[in-house]
């Protein structure tokens, strides 16, 4: 459909607020009537044609006596959904107002299938009812929704061209953005900038984009908000199988654990087709309550809450007297056969989003999976060796699952200003990446915007995400990009020891003979994975020389895994000099009329 005739649409809708919903409802609260509103009004007019074949079939079942009705009049009506009141939308705008509208409209929301009510529930779309009637602006709202002026029909009418549904999806998510744009300190928390959701696909489908066949794909999103993730990658694969001639499908899936933004989700999948993958966006808790335990996909991307606490969920998930959580999402193995438990601290679950996905990766397919996801500088470097957080660094890394971490110009975000990177996960590195990990500073890449967004000050265009999907795509070193062995960022943590001495100097035994080590001067060293010689090595050049009895005590050496940016693209600034700090302070001296000339002589001598 036109992106006019859309945007057209798109403003009389929002316009419905200002002018139904202005004295009676905050700004901020606008979205609670017109989001269900659209949704509900969307649904209706797709039923309308089968409207009299739904409620014949009704009839039929209620004289049978049959009363698991849904699946026979969700086949009337040619839907994955269906409406079994008496009424049509339009039926209700020629009713009085009060409570015999009231009482009408919700016998019509009653009518709509299970499926449907979740979306409704979900909304509290019904806690709005009350109010609306107490204004007396219900029949308002609904004669604006079945306005003549706006076709929200499949099919062509009064004259306007029926709006698809791609088209229609695409409207929802054009209103989402604005009511989140609108309500921006809100924003953050269930919505991921465009401009960041577009490079996040561009990452998943460009490196394998030669290698897409005619076929059908997954894709996943442990933390889908709205949705508009997983949109976006459909419409990626979409555009580019349509290139290469390929014939595709892609199947969406994701789970949300608020309530609102759930139903966004799951209605704009609903208002996209014909409901058959609205199923497939689950409610709750991803940790806790995995609704897709079962499942394996070929693309996963998600954008986790930062530092946000996941208390509640570890209270769920701690098993047996000892409290332990079991779940082997976040429980691994070395490749030595040892245990690595991989639990983060209770204060900031995003890791755990990560692993969810790496345990839904497919092992059996030549594309394996792919995973794009988007953290704060937290997953980087938090923890120490043999922490929940390093230990499940290790594990990616040693799994040699990590291709590129891609740091983004800060203040990318509407309700952070921190900074964030997006990792790069692949099961089935290309040879050239295998066993290495990219490092990219995009920090530099980006557009000023010219009214903030919250936080958000700047994007990136359309070239700016192709400069930095090529920065990863050519795998090169320069300024900006930097590649390293796995290894690089390993480390031993060692516990050094000093042996206990007498007052003739010698060492003190315990009763099997061992030496004692002097607590006082027990010390803790990191020493890399790239030093020469290892641990040995270490103690030979950087400790023995200045403590010639020191030894390590294995059991207490751990290994841990960290990467930072600041390590490998710091960039000095410049101090300036003596004579240009003299220079600026001669500049005073002229405007304070000499009371500085004691101490530049003072400076000067």
């Amino acid at each position: 459909m036109d992106a006019h005739l859309l945007n057209t649409i798109a403003n009389f809708i929002w316009g419905i607020a200002d002018d139904c919903l202005r004295d009676v409802y905050v700004r901020g609260k606008y979205r609670d009537v017109i989001l269900p509103m659209t949704v509900i009004r969307r649904l209706d007019a797709v039923l309308e044609d089968t409207k009299q074949q739904v409620l014949d079939m009704k009839k039929v079942l209620d004289g049978a006596g049959i009363t698991n009705q849904w699946g026979a009049l969700c086949n009337a009506a040619g839907q994955a959904f269906c409406n079994a009141s008496p009424f049509c939308l339009r039926d209700l705008t020629g009713r009085s107002a009060g409570q015999k509208l009231k009482t009408d409209f919700e016998a019509y929301l009653d009518g709509f299938s299970p499926n449907v009510q979740e979306i409704l529930e979900k909304f509290k779309f019904r806690n709005q009812i009350a109010t609306m009637v107490e204004a007396d602006i219900l029949g308002a709202v609904i004669q604006k929704f079945v306005s003549r002026d706006i076709n929200l029909s499949p099919r062509p009418c009064g004259g306007l061209p029926g709006l698809d549904n791609h088209a229609m999806g695409t409207l929802f998510e054009e209103l989402v953005r604005r009511f989140n744009e609108a309500n921006n300190e809100e924003a953050g928390e269930h919505w991921t900038p465009r401009d960041v959701v577009e490079l996040m696909a561009d990452l998943v489908f460009a490196p394998i984009a030669d290698r897409i066949k005619d076929a059908t794909y997954s894709c996943y999103d442990g933390a889908c908000g709205t949705g508009g993730m997983l949109t976006v990658a459909q419409d990626r694969l979409n555009s580019i199988a349509a290139q290469s001639g390929k014939k595709v499908s892609i199947h969406l899936f994701g789970q949300e654990i608020n309530p609102e933004t759930y139903a966004i989700a799951k209605a704009d999948m609903m208002l996209k087709g014909d409901g058959e993958e609205a199923p497939h966006i689950a409610f709750g808790s991803t940790l806790s309550s995995d609704q897709h335990a079962t499942r394996t996909f070929d693309f996963m991307l998600a954008n986790p809450p930062y530092g946000k606490s996941w208390k509640t969920d570890a209270d769920k998930m701690a098993m047996g007297k000892k409290k332990e959580i079991l779940d082997t999402r976040f429980n691994a193995v070395t490749q030595e056969g040892e245990p690595l438990p991989m639990i983060p601290r209770s204060s900031d679950g995003q890791l755990l989003f990560l692993l969810n996905n790496i345990s839904k990766m497919k092992q059996d397919t030549p594309l394996g999976s792919r995973i794009v996801e988007v953290h704060n500088g937290s997953s980087l470097f938090t923890g120490d060796a043999g922490s929940g957080e390093s230990n499940a660094r290790r594990y990616m890394i040693e799994n040699d699952l990590v291709e590129a971490i891609i740091a983004l110009p800060e203040k990318m975000f509407y309700n952070t200003g921190i900074g964030t990177y997006i990792w790069v996960l692949s099961n089935r590195k290309e040879a050239r990446r295998q066993g290495k990990i990219q490092l990219i500073d995009a920090t530099g890449i980006k557009t000023p915007l010219r009214k903030n967004m919250g936080e958000k000050n700047c994007e990136l265009s359309p070239e700016q995400r192709r400069e930095i999907v090529r920065i990863f795509m050519d795998f090169e070193e320069s300024e900006v990009s930097r590649i390293f062995l796995n290894s690089e960022f390993g480390y031993w943590k060692v516990s050094v020891q000093q042996p206990l001495l007498d007052a003739q100097g010698n060492p003190v035994l315990d009763k099997k003979g061992r030496v004692q080590p002097d607590k006082e001067k027990s010390d803790t060293e990191i020493i890399p994975f790239g030093y020469e010689g290892g641990i040995e090595g270490f103690m030979e050049n950087e400790v023995r020389p200045y403590a010639p009895g020191a030894y390590i005590d294995p059991k207490a050496t751990k290994i841990g895994y960290e990467l930072s940016f600041t390590k490998y693209f710091y960039k000095p600034v410049q101090l300036r000099s003596i004579e240009e700090i003299v220079a600026d302070l001669r500049a005073l001296e002229q405007e304070t009329d000499g009371m500085l000339a004691e101490i530049l002589g003072g400076i000067q001598g």
